[in-house]
Protein backbone atom coordinates (compact mmCIF):
# COMPACT_ATOMS: atom_id res chain seq x y z
CA UNK A 1 0.00 0.00 0.00
CA UNK A 2 1.08 3.27 -0.71
CA UNK A 3 -0.01 6.86 0.46
CA UNK A 4 0.52 9.85 -1.06
CA UNK A 5 -0.36 13.58 0.62
CA UNK A 6 0.03 16.25 -1.59
CA UNK A 7 -0.74 20.00 -1.73
CA UNK A 8 -3.77 21.04 -3.80
CA UNK A 9 -6.42 23.44 -3.93
CA UNK A 10 -9.07 23.74 -1.82
CA UNK A 11 -11.99 21.82 -3.53
CA UNK A 12 -13.45 18.09 -2.86
CA UNK A 13 -13.82 15.62 -4.83
CA UNK A 14 -13.28 11.70 -5.34
CA UNK A 15 -11.55 9.34 -7.65
CA UNK A 16 -11.49 5.55 -7.50
CA UNK A 17 -10.00 3.47 -9.85
CA UNK A 18 -9.85 -0.35 -9.87
CA UNK A 19 -8.06 -2.56 -12.20
CA UNK A 20 -6.35 -5.86 -12.23
CA UNK A 21 -2.94 -4.49 -11.25
CA UNK A 22 -3.84 -1.94 -8.32
CA UNK A 23 -6.39 0.10 -6.39
CA UNK A 24 -6.14 3.83 -6.31
CA UNK A 25 -8.22 6.16 -4.17
CA UNK A 26 -7.68 9.91 -4.34
CA UNK A 27 -9.34 12.63 -1.72
CA UNK A 28 -8.80 16.05 -1.46
CA UNK A 29 -9.64 17.69 1.95
CA UNK A 30 -9.07 21.47 2.96
CA UNK A 31 -6.39 21.97 0.46
CA UNK A 32 -4.62 18.82 0.48
CA UNK A 33 -4.52 15.86 -1.65
CA UNK A 34 -4.66 12.28 -0.18
CA UNK A 35 -3.90 9.84 -2.23
CA UNK A 36 -3.95 5.89 -1.74
CA UNK A 37 -2.86 3.48 -3.42
CA UNK A 38 -2.81 -0.55 -3.30
CA UNK A 39 -2.21 -3.25 -5.91
CA UNK A 40 -0.40 -6.17 -6.19
CA UNK A 41 0.05 -8.77 -9.21
CA UNK A 42 -2.84 -11.34 -9.96
CA UNK A 43 -1.57 -13.17 -11.70
CA UNK A 44 0.04 -16.19 -10.40
CA UNK A 45 -2.36 -16.55 -7.27
CA UNK A 46 -5.65 -19.12 -7.02
CA UNK A 47 -8.71 -18.37 -7.50
CA UNK A 48 -8.81 -17.62 -3.45
CA UNK A 49 -6.45 -15.43 -3.42
CA UNK A 50 -8.41 -13.43 -6.15
CA UNK A 51 -11.42 -13.14 -4.57
CA UNK A 52 -9.85 -12.19 -1.02
CA UNK A 53 -8.12 -9.90 -2.47
CA UNK A 54 -11.54 -8.66 -4.62
CA UNK A 55 -13.74 -8.43 -1.36
CA UNK A 56 -10.82 -6.80 0.68
CA UNK A 57 -10.76 -3.89 -2.06
CA UNK A 58 -14.19 -3.53 -1.79
CA UNK A 59 -14.63 -3.53 1.88
CA UNK A 60 -11.49 -0.70 1.80
CA UNK A 61 -13.76 1.38 -0.82
CA UNK A 62 -16.78 0.48 1.39
CA UNK A 63 -14.76 2.47 4.49
CA UNK A 64 -13.89 5.34 2.24
CA UNK A 65 -16.99 6.16 0.87
CA UNK A 66 -18.34 5.98 4.67
CA UNK A 67 -15.70 8.33 5.68
CA UNK A 68 -16.33 10.47 2.25
CA UNK A 69 -19.36 11.23 4.09
CA UNK A 70 -19.03 12.11 6.91
CA UNK A 71 -15.72 14.09 6.36
CA UNK A 72 -17.87 16.30 3.33
CA UNK A 73 -19.60 18.59 5.99
CA UNK A 74 -16.08 19.56 7.65
CA UNK A 75 -14.72 20.26 3.72
CA UNK A 76 -17.59 22.90 3.21
CA UNK A 77 -16.88 24.22 6.69
CA UNK A 78 -13.48 25.08 5.81
CA UNK A 79 -14.34 26.67 2.75
CA UNK A 80 -16.42 28.89 4.42
CA UNK A 81 -13.74 29.51 7.04
CA UNK A 82 -11.33 29.89 3.98
CA UNK A 83 -13.47 32.41 2.47
CA UNK A 84 -13.82 34.83 5.72
CA UNK A 85 -10.00 34.32 6.12
CA UNK A 86 -9.80 36.39 2.82
CA UNK A 87 -12.73 38.40 2.62
CA UNK A 88 -10.63 39.87 5.81
CA UNK A 89 -7.27 40.22 4.37
CA UNK A 90 -8.83 41.70 1.50
CA UNK A 91 -10.32 44.19 4.10
CA UNK A 92 -6.90 45.20 5.78
CA UNK A 93 -5.10 45.10 2.44
CA UNK A 94 -8.26 48.12 1.92
CA UNK A 95 -7.42 49.88 5.02
CA UNK A 96 -4.06 50.58 4.26
CA UNK A 97 -4.62 51.78 0.96
CA UNK A 98 -3.37 48.13 -0.59
CA UNK A 99 -6.02 47.83 -3.54
CA UNK A 100 -3.72 45.75 -5.82
CA UNK A 101 -3.44 43.31 -3.70
CA UNK A 102 -6.88 43.00 -2.70
CA UNK A 103 -8.13 42.90 -6.18
CA UNK A 104 -5.31 40.19 -6.74
CA UNK A 105 -6.67 37.96 -3.86
CA UNK A 106 -10.05 38.40 -5.15
CA UNK A 107 -9.33 37.60 -8.88
CA UNK A 108 -7.19 34.41 -7.37
CA UNK A 109 -10.53 33.19 -5.66
CA UNK A 110 -12.97 34.36 -8.29
CA UNK A 111 -10.21 31.92 -10.71
CA UNK A 112 -9.98 29.18 -8.26
CA UNK A 113 -14.07 29.00 -8.04
CA UNK A 114 -15.88 30.96 -10.29
CA UNK A 115 -19.14 30.79 -8.28
CA UNK A 116 -18.32 32.51 -5.10
CA UNK A 117 -20.66 35.45 -5.76
CA UNK A 118 -19.02 38.03 -2.64
CA UNK A 119 -15.68 38.03 -4.20
CA UNK A 120 -17.35 39.58 -7.19
CA UNK A 121 -19.32 41.98 -5.01
CA UNK A 122 -16.05 42.96 -3.21
CA UNK A 123 -14.30 43.33 -6.12
CA UNK A 124 -16.91 45.43 -7.82
CA UNK A 125 -16.48 47.67 -4.48
CA UNK A 126 -12.49 48.23 -4.59
CA UNK A 127 -12.99 48.95 -8.59
CA UNK A 128 -16.04 51.70 -7.91
CA UNK A 129 -13.83 53.16 -5.04
CA UNK A 130 -11.12 53.48 -7.33
CA UNK A 131 -13.19 54.83 -10.41
CA UNK A 132 -12.38 51.84 -12.72
CA UNK A 133 -15.90 51.80 -13.45
CA UNK A 134 -16.50 49.82 -16.44
CA UNK A 135 -14.86 46.84 -14.72
CA UNK A 136 -16.65 47.47 -11.59
CA UNK A 137 -19.95 47.58 -13.25
CA UNK A 138 -19.03 44.26 -14.82
CA UNK A 139 -18.12 42.84 -11.55
CA UNK A 140 -21.74 44.26 -9.99
CA UNK A 141 -23.85 42.33 -12.68
CA UNK A 142 -21.95 39.39 -12.24
CA UNK A 143 -23.31 39.27 -8.03
CA UNK A 144 -26.17 40.10 -9.28
CA UNK A 145 -26.89 37.32 -11.82
CA UNK A 146 -25.82 35.09 -8.69
CA UNK A 147 -27.68 36.96 -6.43
CA UNK A 148 -30.52 38.64 -8.19
CA UNK A 149 -32.74 41.63 -6.20
CA UNK A 150 -29.78 42.07 -3.80
CA UNK A 151 -30.64 45.60 -2.68
CA UNK A 152 -27.51 46.66 -0.87
CA UNK A 153 -25.33 45.58 -4.18
CA UNK A 154 -27.92 47.81 -6.79
CA UNK A 155 -27.53 50.61 -4.42
CA UNK A 156 -24.07 50.65 -5.18
CA UNK A 157 -24.57 50.09 -8.58
CA UNK A 158 -26.21 52.91 -9.05
CA UNK A 159 -23.95 55.10 -6.63
CA UNK A 160 -21.52 53.81 -9.45
CA UNK A 161 -23.39 55.33 -11.70
CA UNK A 162 -23.75 58.62 -10.45
CA UNK A 163 -20.34 59.24 -9.83
CA UNK A 164 -19.79 58.10 -13.65
CA UNK A 165 -21.55 60.81 -14.53
CA UNK A 166 -20.84 63.11 -12.13
CA UNK A 167 -16.58 62.61 -13.08
CA UNK A 168 -17.73 63.60 -16.97
CA UNK A 169 -19.68 66.34 -16.20
CA UNK A 170 -16.69 67.81 -13.71
CA UNK A 171 -14.74 67.27 -16.92
CA UNK A 172 -16.82 68.89 -19.01
CA UNK A 173 -17.56 71.89 -16.87
CA UNK A 174 -13.15 72.22 -16.23
CA UNK A 175 -13.35 72.57 -19.93
CA UNK A 176 -15.97 75.23 -20.51
CA UNK A 177 -14.28 77.11 -17.87
CA UNK A 178 -16.78 76.67 -14.83
CA UNK A 179 -14.55 75.68 -11.99
CA UNK A 180 -16.50 76.33 -8.95
CA UNK A 181 -19.76 74.25 -10.43
CA UNK A 182 -17.12 71.27 -11.51
CA UNK A 183 -15.71 71.14 -7.76
CA UNK A 184 -19.09 70.53 -6.67
CA UNK A 185 -19.48 67.92 -8.60
CA UNK A 186 -16.07 66.16 -7.85
CA UNK A 187 -16.50 66.92 -3.98
CA UNK A 188 -20.19 66.33 -3.39
CA UNK A 189 -20.44 63.04 -5.80
CA UNK A 190 -17.38 61.64 -7.21
CA UNK A 191 -14.95 61.77 -4.21
CA UNK A 192 -18.34 60.36 -1.98
CA UNK A 193 -18.69 57.23 -3.63
CA UNK A 194 -15.09 57.06 -5.25
CA UNK A 195 -13.08 58.16 -2.74
CA UNK A 196 -9.98 56.48 -3.82
CA UNK A 197 -10.27 58.56 -7.67
CA UNK A 198 -6.55 58.92 -8.63
CA UNK A 199 -8.23 60.39 -11.40
CA UNK A 200 -10.68 62.86 -9.66
CA UNK A 201 -7.93 63.94 -7.04
CA UNK A 202 -5.91 65.15 -10.03
CA UNK A 203 -8.61 67.26 -11.56
CA UNK A 204 -9.83 68.57 -8.07
CA UNK A 205 -6.19 70.01 -7.68
CA UNK A 206 -5.89 71.41 -11.80
CA UNK A 207 -9.90 72.95 -10.65
CA UNK A 208 -8.27 74.67 -7.25
CA UNK A 209 -5.60 75.80 -9.72
CA UNK A 210 -7.44 77.35 -11.87
CA UNK A 211 -9.90 79.07 -9.20
CA UNK A 212 -6.38 80.62 -7.87
CA UNK A 213 -6.52 78.42 -4.82
CA UNK A 214 -2.86 77.63 -5.03
CA UNK A 215 -2.74 77.00 -0.89
CA UNK A 216 -5.57 74.34 -1.15
CA UNK A 217 -3.76 72.97 -4.28
CA UNK A 218 -0.63 72.48 -2.59
CA UNK A 219 -1.84 70.40 0.38
CA UNK A 220 -4.08 68.29 -2.06
CA UNK A 221 -1.01 67.64 -3.77
CA UNK A 222 0.64 66.59 -0.27
CA UNK A 223 -1.14 64.33 -0.17
CA UNK A 224 -1.15 62.32 -3.26
CA UNK A 225 2.72 62.49 -2.85
CA UNK A 226 2.31 60.83 0.67
CA UNK A 227 0.89 57.53 -1.13
CA UNK A 228 3.28 58.19 -3.85
CA UNK A 229 6.08 60.44 -4.01
CA UNK A 230 7.69 60.15 -7.29
CA UNK A 231 3.93 60.73 -9.18
CA UNK A 232 4.85 63.04 -11.92
CA UNK A 233 1.29 64.17 -12.16
CA UNK A 234 1.00 65.63 -8.40
CA UNK A 235 4.93 66.75 -8.57
CA UNK A 236 4.03 69.17 -11.96
CA UNK A 237 0.60 70.78 -10.04
CA UNK A 238 2.44 71.20 -6.92
CA UNK A 239 5.12 72.87 -8.59
CA UNK A 240 2.92 74.66 -10.50
CA UNK A 241 0.75 75.74 -7.35
CA UNK A 242 4.52 77.09 -5.99
CA UNK A 243 4.92 79.07 -9.07
CA UNK A 244 1.77 81.11 -8.89
CA UNK A 245 2.54 81.72 -5.37
CA UNK A 246 5.70 83.52 -6.81
CA UNK A 247 7.71 80.33 -4.69
CA UNK A 248 9.86 80.28 -7.66
CA UNK A 249 12.63 78.02 -5.93
CA UNK A 250 10.44 75.12 -4.50
CA UNK A 251 8.53 75.26 -7.76
CA UNK A 252 11.94 74.51 -9.59
CA UNK A 253 12.54 71.71 -7.54
CA UNK A 254 9.41 70.20 -7.74
CA UNK A 255 9.96 70.65 -11.69
CA UNK A 256 13.45 69.33 -11.19
CA UNK A 257 12.43 66.21 -9.25
CA UNK A 258 9.68 65.44 -11.96
CA UNK A 259 12.32 65.26 -14.46
CA UNK A 260 15.15 63.55 -12.89
CA UNK A 261 12.32 60.74 -13.31
CA UNK A 262 11.42 61.36 -16.56
CA UNK A 263 13.89 63.75 -18.75
CA UNK A 264 11.14 63.58 -21.69
CA UNK A 265 8.07 64.49 -19.81
CA UNK A 266 6.80 66.73 -22.32
CA UNK A 267 4.72 69.22 -19.56
CA UNK A 268 7.14 69.24 -17.31
CA UNK A 269 9.85 70.36 -19.24
CA UNK A 270 7.56 73.11 -20.71
CA UNK A 271 7.17 74.50 -17.05
CA UNK A 272 10.73 74.07 -15.80
CA UNK A 273 12.27 76.05 -18.80
CA UNK A 274 8.96 78.51 -19.01
CA UNK A 275 10.19 79.62 -15.29
CA UNK A 276 13.57 79.57 -16.19
CA UNK A 277 13.59 82.07 -18.90
CA UNK A 278 11.05 84.26 -16.96
CA UNK A 279 13.39 84.77 -14.46
CA UNK A 280 16.03 85.36 -16.70
CA UNK A 281 14.24 88.15 -18.22
CA UNK A 282 13.23 89.60 -15.11
CA UNK A 283 16.78 89.81 -13.87
CA UNK A 284 18.21 91.40 -17.36
CA UNK A 285 15.06 94.12 -16.77
CA UNK A 286 15.88 95.10 -13.02
CA UNK A 287 19.92 95.30 -13.99
CA UNK A 288 18.75 97.39 -17.06
CA UNK A 289 16.98 99.82 -14.71
CA UNK A 290 19.47 99.91 -12.34
CA UNK A 291 22.05 100.83 -14.73
CA UNK A 292 19.78 103.55 -16.07
CA UNK A 293 19.17 102.09 -19.16
CA UNK A 294 15.42 102.76 -19.26
CA UNK A 295 14.64 102.19 -22.56
CA UNK A 296 15.78 98.01 -22.70
CA UNK A 297 14.66 98.12 -19.06
CA UNK A 298 11.03 98.84 -20.74
CA UNK A 299 11.49 96.07 -23.46
CA UNK A 300 12.74 93.18 -21.03
CA UNK A 301 9.94 94.16 -18.63
CA UNK A 302 6.89 94.36 -21.56
CA UNK A 303 8.86 90.62 -22.41
CA UNK A 304 8.65 89.20 -19.34
CA UNK A 305 4.98 90.58 -18.67
CA UNK A 306 4.37 88.42 -22.68
CA UNK A 307 5.35 85.30 -20.45
CA UNK A 308 2.28 84.54 -18.40
CA UNK A 309 -0.13 87.14 -18.19
CA UNK A 310 -2.04 84.94 -15.38
CA UNK A 311 1.24 84.85 -13.06
CA UNK A 312 -0.37 87.88 -10.73
CA UNK A 313 2.16 87.46 -7.70
CA UNK A 314 5.38 88.01 -9.86
CA UNK A 315 3.73 90.21 -12.89
CA UNK A 316 2.44 92.91 -9.81
CA UNK A 317 6.44 93.47 -9.01
CA UNK A 318 6.83 93.54 -13.23
CA UNK A 319 4.43 96.09 -14.05
CA UNK A 320 5.58 98.31 -10.40
CA UNK A 321 9.11 97.87 -11.97
CA UNK A 322 7.67 99.14 -15.66
CA UNK A 323 5.97 101.98 -13.56
CA UNK A 324 8.80 103.08 -12.27
CA UNK A 325 10.65 103.59 -15.29
CA UNK A 326 8.42 104.94 -16.89
CA UNK A 327 8.45 107.85 -14.36
CA UNK A 328 11.56 108.36 -14.82
CA UNK A 329 11.17 108.89 -18.35
CA UNK A 330 8.41 111.58 -18.16
CA UNK A 331 5.99 109.24 -19.72
CA UNK A 332 3.15 110.05 -17.73
CA UNK A 333 0.44 108.22 -19.07
CA UNK A 334 2.30 104.72 -19.60
CA UNK A 335 3.15 104.92 -16.01
CA UNK A 336 -0.49 105.61 -14.42
CA UNK A 337 -1.31 102.68 -16.95
CA UNK A 338 1.06 100.08 -15.09
CA UNK A 339 0.51 101.17 -11.75
CA UNK A 340 -2.93 100.74 -12.05
CA UNK A 341 -2.62 96.96 -12.99
CA UNK A 342 -0.21 96.69 -9.98
CA UNK A 343 -3.23 98.40 -7.76
CA UNK A 344 -6.11 95.99 -9.50
CA UNK A 345 -4.34 93.66 -8.20
CA UNK A 346 -3.13 94.63 -4.51
CA UNK A 347 -5.22 97.76 -3.92
CA UNK A 348 -3.05 98.51 -0.78
CA UNK A 349 0.63 98.49 -2.50
CA UNK A 350 1.76 102.03 -1.04
CA UNK A 351 4.87 102.18 -3.20
CA UNK A 352 2.28 101.57 -6.43
CA UNK A 353 0.03 104.38 -4.84
CA UNK A 354 3.33 106.20 -4.44
CA UNK A 355 4.17 105.80 -8.34
CA UNK A 356 0.76 106.29 -9.31
CA UNK A 357 0.89 109.58 -7.73
CA UNK A 358 4.22 110.92 -9.41
CA UNK A 359 2.93 109.75 -12.83
CA UNK A 360 -0.44 111.60 -11.94
CA UNK A 361 1.69 114.88 -11.16
CA UNK A 362 3.36 114.29 -15.05
CA UNK A 363 -0.10 114.36 -17.11
CA UNK A 364 -1.12 117.15 -14.62
CA UNK A 365 -3.85 115.38 -13.01
CA UNK A 366 -3.56 117.37 -9.36
CA UNK A 367 -6.56 115.91 -7.70
CA UNK A 368 -5.73 112.40 -8.57
CA UNK A 369 -2.29 112.94 -7.41
CA UNK A 370 -3.03 113.98 -4.36
CA UNK A 371 -5.85 111.29 -3.35
CA UNK A 372 -3.36 108.57 -4.19
CA UNK A 373 -0.09 110.38 -2.13
CA UNK A 374 -2.75 111.09 0.42
CA UNK A 375 -3.74 107.09 0.43
CA UNK A 376 -0.07 106.19 0.39
CA UNK A 377 0.34 108.46 3.45
CA UNK A 378 -2.07 106.92 5.47
CA UNK A 379 -0.84 103.34 4.74
CA UNK A 380 2.28 104.39 5.98
CA UNK A 381 2.14 107.34 8.01
CA UNK A 382 5.86 107.22 8.74
CA UNK A 383 7.25 107.26 5.78
CA UNK A 384 8.31 111.57 5.91
CA UNK A 385 9.05 110.72 1.95
CA UNK A 386 5.81 110.33 0.57
CA UNK A 387 4.94 113.48 2.94
CA UNK A 388 7.06 115.25 0.99
CA UNK A 389 5.34 114.42 -2.56
CA UNK A 390 2.13 114.64 -0.78
CA UNK A 391 2.79 118.49 -0.05
CA UNK A 392 4.42 119.03 -3.61
CA UNK A 393 0.94 117.49 -5.26
CA UNK A 394 -1.00 119.77 -2.66
CA UNK A 395 1.07 122.54 -3.93
CA UNK A 396 0.41 122.00 -7.15
CA UNK A 397 -2.97 121.38 -6.69
CA UNK A 398 -3.26 125.00 -5.05
CA UNK A 399 -1.94 126.63 -7.82
CA UNK A 400 -4.03 124.88 -10.36
CA UNK A 401 -6.74 125.93 -8.70
CA UNK A 402 -5.53 129.92 -9.15
CA UNK A 403 -7.32 132.23 -11.84
CA UNK A 404 -4.78 131.83 -14.76
CA UNK A 405 -4.10 135.52 -15.26
CA UNK A 406 -1.82 135.06 -18.30
CA UNK A 407 -4.36 132.99 -19.79
CA UNK A 408 -7.22 136.05 -18.80
CA UNK A 409 -5.10 138.28 -20.97
CA UNK A 410 -4.71 136.35 -23.34
CA UNK A 411 -0.64 136.84 -22.72
CA UNK A 412 2.32 134.17 -22.44
CA UNK A 413 4.43 134.12 -19.10
CA UNK A 414 7.21 135.56 -20.98
CA UNK A 415 5.33 138.52 -22.01
CA UNK A 416 6.70 141.91 -21.08
CA UNK A 417 4.71 144.41 -19.15
CA UNK A 418 4.44 146.90 -22.33
CA UNK A 419 2.40 143.50 -23.81
CA UNK A 420 0.29 143.08 -20.95
CA UNK A 421 -0.74 146.54 -21.06
CA UNK A 422 -1.71 146.33 -24.85
CA UNK A 423 -3.57 142.96 -24.00
CA UNK A 424 -5.45 145.08 -20.50
CA UNK A 425 -6.61 147.84 -22.67
CA UNK A 426 -7.80 145.74 -25.60
CA UNK A 427 -9.88 143.07 -23.23
CA UNK A 428 -11.33 146.25 -20.99
CA UNK A 429 -12.40 148.16 -24.01
CA UNK A 430 -14.31 144.59 -25.52
CA UNK A 431 -15.80 143.93 -22.24
CA UNK A 432 -16.85 147.06 -21.22
CA UNK A 433 -20.35 147.49 -19.65
CA UNK A 434 -21.36 150.27 -21.41
CA UNK A 435 -20.73 148.35 -24.54
CA UNK A 436 -22.41 145.58 -23.60
CA UNK A 437 -25.75 146.68 -22.88
CA UNK A 438 -27.66 143.63 -24.58
CA UNK A 439 -25.39 141.06 -21.76
CA UNK A 440 -24.09 144.02 -19.27
CA UNK A 441 -23.81 141.07 -16.11
CA UNK A 442 -21.27 139.02 -17.98
CA UNK A 443 -19.30 141.79 -19.47
CA UNK A 444 -19.16 143.10 -16.00
CA UNK A 445 -17.98 140.30 -14.31
CA UNK A 446 -15.20 140.02 -17.62
CA UNK A 447 -14.32 143.41 -16.81
CA UNK A 448 -13.57 142.53 -13.08
CA UNK A 449 -11.16 139.97 -13.97
CA UNK A 450 -9.35 141.36 -16.32
CA UNK A 451 -8.75 144.38 -14.04
CA UNK A 452 -7.82 142.06 -11.63
CA UNK A 453 -5.72 140.21 -13.67
CA UNK A 454 -4.06 143.74 -14.68
CA UNK A 455 -4.04 144.35 -11.12
CA UNK A 456 -1.05 141.58 -10.73
CA UNK A 457 0.26 140.93 -13.76
CA UNK A 458 1.32 145.10 -15.10
CA UNK A 459 2.95 145.10 -10.90
CA UNK A 460 6.78 143.39 -11.43
CA UNK A 461 6.55 142.44 -7.64
CA UNK A 462 3.15 140.70 -7.68
CA UNK A 463 3.79 139.24 -10.73
CA UNK A 464 6.96 137.50 -9.80
CA UNK A 465 5.23 136.27 -6.51
CA UNK A 466 2.35 134.96 -8.42
CA UNK A 467 4.74 133.09 -10.68
CA UNK A 468 6.84 131.66 -7.47
CA UNK A 469 3.67 129.98 -6.89
CA UNK A 470 2.58 132.28 -3.83
CA UNK A 471 -1.22 132.76 -2.68
CA UNK A 472 -1.48 136.92 -3.28
CA UNK A 473 -4.98 136.75 -1.48
CA UNK A 474 -3.24 135.53 1.44
CA UNK A 475 -1.20 138.93 1.70
CA UNK A 476 -3.99 141.02 1.88
CA UNK A 477 -4.04 141.94 -1.57
CA UNK A 478 -7.55 141.64 -2.68
CA UNK A 479 -7.35 139.92 -5.80
CA UNK A 480 -9.74 137.85 -7.43
CA UNK A 481 -13.32 137.86 -8.54
CA UNK A 482 -14.67 138.82 -4.85
CA UNK A 483 -12.24 140.67 -3.23
CA UNK A 484 -11.66 143.04 -6.48
CA UNK A 485 -14.55 145.30 -7.62
CA UNK A 486 -13.52 147.99 -10.41
CA UNK A 487 -16.83 149.50 -10.23
CA UNK A 488 -16.11 150.56 -6.47
CA UNK A 489 -18.31 148.60 -4.86
CA UNK A 490 -20.26 150.80 -1.72
CA UNK A 491 -20.97 153.52 -3.86
CA UNK A 492 -17.70 154.90 -4.68
CA UNK A 493 -16.48 155.57 -8.60
CA UNK A 494 -13.09 153.00 -9.62
CA UNK A 495 -11.47 154.99 -12.13
CA UNK A 496 -8.74 153.65 -14.45
CA UNK A 497 -5.91 155.49 -15.51
CA UNK A 498 -4.16 154.00 -19.46
CA UNK A 499 -1.66 156.42 -20.61
CA UNK A 500 -2.80 157.99 -23.33
CA UNK A 501 -6.17 157.28 -22.86
CA UNK A 502 -8.63 155.31 -25.05
CA UNK A 503 -9.82 156.95 -27.88
CA UNK A 504 -12.69 158.72 -28.36
CA UNK A 505 -12.82 159.72 -24.59
CA UNK A 506 -14.17 157.57 -21.55
CA UNK A 507 -17.01 155.83 -20.98
CA UNK A 508 -20.18 156.97 -18.84
CA UNK A 509 -18.68 156.71 -15.46
CA UNK A 510 -15.20 154.73 -16.18
CA UNK A 511 -12.44 156.73 -16.96
CA UNK A 512 -9.64 155.33 -18.44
Amino acid sequence: MLLKILAGQACTYTYISVSFFYYRFVINIGGFIIEVQMGMKLCGFDSVARIGFVYAALILNFVFCCQLLLLQPLVAADGQAGGASLFERVSQSVKVKKFSEALRDLNAAIEADPALSEAYWHRASILRQLCRYEESERSYKSFLEMKPGNSAAEKELSQLYQAQNALNSANDLFDSGDFTKALEYIYKVVLVFSPECFKAKLLKVRLLIAAKDYSKAISETGFILKEDENDLEALLLRGRAYYYLADHDIATRHYQKGLRLDPEHGELKKAYFGLKNLLKKTKSAEDNAGKGKLRLAVEDYKAALAFDPNHTAHNIHLHLGLCKVYVKLGRGTDAVTSCTEVLEIDGDQVEALVQRGEAKLLVEDWEGAVADLKSAAEKSPQDMNIREVLMRAERSLKLSQRKDWYKILGVSKTASISDIKKAYKKLALQWHPDKNVDNREEAEAKFREIAAAYEILGDEDKRTRFDRGEDIDDNGMGMGEEGFNPFGGGGQQFTFHFEGGFPGGGFGGYNF
